[in-house]
């Protein structure tokens, strides 16, 4: 395993993005292993705090577990290239109990062996703000505590660090909220003035997370990722002599050729790939383990057909079928070898897509 602060600075300006799979059924990590060995491609492992925190999560995954299993896929693989990150570290109202807490959890990555981590302070924008800095000011301070925690707690050297500017998938009157330039050097300025020196910013572009429908509940491609936003912020970012790249949410349904043929690659250094990982589960549980998959959906429904009123079972399903993982992890985990080895051998080859349209093939090579 690579420290996350040494795997994003090998990449760097190197034209390539680092695939992060969110692994919230880690039955698909040695196959995305498998292929980025292949590959001679760096990966991220990672979980968000709703995915895995001290009790599990909506994935039943703790901190020490997820290590755990990632740390087994990459033995078994014999790969080496990798780092495993805290995602989504959130921070929704900044209250003294809600970041002791996050503190908490920051402590177990740190003993499970994390080495990459993403603080989300982006709810706590101030509207009222006249300007950035004011708008901001609230996020910098809760990152600045939280950052300076994880440099009291670690064990190594440097860890990598991702912040965020802009809440994802966040919607105004006028449609999704975007970052500006203005805002991402503001916030990026004021960190630095703090000591702090981010690898990858999460920037609002236009993106969403997870499965994404349309009005009539059909399930759609992610494409309205504003690119010229991106590299406008990516731009803004260098012209101040940051250091500091792009972290892109939200690829789940992103066509690949899209990736490949339009991303600004090396301004993007970060991709998460997260429900992506599920729906492969998902399918191959709906072919091989019908009793299984038949139960997750019903309990998914269940649960959350009324909590969604006016969207159909697809979408419901779609949308909320990951707080099913933990319900059911015990089945999850003992699916059978038909199941696993489907899994397996798809999660390779999609893999394979991902490491090709984030054009990082050859990219641990960086790293010798």
């Amino acid at each position: 395993m690579i420290d996350g602060k040494e795997l994003f600075g090998a990449v760097r300006d190197k034209g390539c993005i680092v695939m992060a799979a969110n692994t919230r059924m880690t039955l698909v990590t040695e196959g995305i292993f498998r292929a980025a060995k292949d590959a001679d491609s760096v990966v991220m492992v990672e979980l968000a705090k709703s995915e895995s925190n001290l009790s599990g999560g909506y994935t039943g995954l703790t901190p020490a577990e997820l290590a755990k299993r990632s740390k087994e896929a990459a033995e078994a693989v014999g790969f080496d290239a990798w780092s495993l990150h805290a995602d989504h570290l959130t921070v929704k109202k900044g209250t003294p109990e809600e970041i002791a807490d996050t503190k908490k959890l920051i402590k177990a990555q740190i003993d499970a062996g994390f080495n990459s981590f993403a603080i989300d302070a982006s709810f706590l924008f101030d509207e009222s703000g006249a300007a950035p800095a004011e708008q901001l000011a609230r996020n910098v301070e809760v990152t600045t505590e939280l950052v300076n925690y994880i440099k009291d707690n670690y064990n190594g050297d440097s860890f990598g660090l991702e912040v965020e500017v802009g809440e994802i998938g966040k919607k105004s009157d006028a449609g999704l909220v975007v970052t500006t330039p203005e805002e991402a050097t503001a916030f990026i300025s004021a960190l630095n003035k703090n000591d702090i020196f981010p690898d990858a910013l999460a920037i609002a572009n236009g993106s969403t997370h997870g499965n994404i429908y349309d009005s009539e509940g059909r399930l759609m491609e992610q494409v309205s990722i504003d690119i010229p936003q991106t590299v406008a912020v990516a731009k803004a970012l260098a012209a101040m002599g940051s250091g500091t790249r792009i972290a892109q949410h939200g690829i789940t349904g992103t066509p690949r050729e899209l990736i490949y043929e339009k991303f600004p690659h090396g301004d993007i250094i970060k991709g998460n790939v997260g429900t992506f990982w599920q729906n492969v589960c998902f399918d191959a549980f709906e072919e091989l383990e019908p009793e299984l998959y038949k139960k997750i959906r019903d309990w998914t429904l269940e649960n959350y057909r009324e909590k969604m009123p006016g969207k159909g079972d697809e979408e419901v399903f779609g949308k909320m079928g990951k707080k099913a993982v933990k319900e059911f992890f015990g089945e999850i985990y003992a699916v059978g070898d038909e199941a696993r080895e489907r899994i397996d051998s798809v999660s390779y080859k999609e893999a394979l897509g991902f490491f090709k349209a984030f054009r990082s093939e050859g990219s641990a090579s960086f790293l010798k």
